[in-house]
């Protein structure tokens, strides 16, 4: 049933726009506290954390559809800027893949630019599969800091800023002028 409990958890917490904790505090606290599988909460963490996020961008995405038309355009020009340069598409989806940086934003600004969000949210799935593995691996060294695991999330001012600088970037998004006008001959 801790698995069940677990899960809720977990996609409820990937659900949150912004200033949720990171999915493997709450692995790591499930396998630490309750002796839960790390070879279960892994696929099990992924699995519910993509589910969230892709719910997410869904919402994100409706939300733009409600946008004015002019940054609607911006949107369009930004997916058309991308989805013209292949190599950029590799490496958006790399950064879906490994990045550090909060997911909930990314995946925000992914509902909103229209991408494909089955490749996104693919991506997403298997980077996690590796770091979670990772974090649960190590977890017996976290076990004597676990109260600065959870803690820092909150109260380091560094993780307070990047999340409101992300939070900052989604909003933006939609009023960067994206098409570029040639001047007239």
């Amino acid at each position: 049933m801790n698995y069940f409990y677990i899960a809720l958890i977990i996609f409820g917490v990937n659900l949150m726009p912004a200033f949720g904790p990171p999915t493997w505090t709450i692995l790591v606290f499930a396998h630490l506290r309750w002796g839960l599988n790390p070879v279960a909460l892994v696929p099990l963490g992924a699995t519910c954390a993509a589910g969230a996020r892709y719910l997410l961008a869904l919402a994100s995405r409706k939300f733009g559809q409600r946008l004015p038309q002019r940054v609607k355009g911006n949107l369009e020009a930004a997916n058309d800027y991308l989805s013209q340069r292949k190599k950029s598409m590799w490496v958006l989806f790399g950064v879906f893949i490994i990045s550090p940086l909060p997911s909930a934003q990314m995946f925000e600004a992914a509902g909103l630019l229209d991408l494909n969000l089955v490749m996104v949210t693919t991506a997403f799935f298997f980077g996690r599969l590796i770091s979670y593995s990772f974090y649960l691996s190590v977890s017996t060294y976290a076990q004597s800091h676990l109260e600065g695991l959870f803690g820092g999330a909150f109260s380091s001012a560094g993780a307070i800023i990047l999340e409101v600088v992300m939070i900052l970037v989604v909003v933006a998004l939609p009023f960067i002028k994206w098409r570029r006008t040639t001047p007239a001959a």
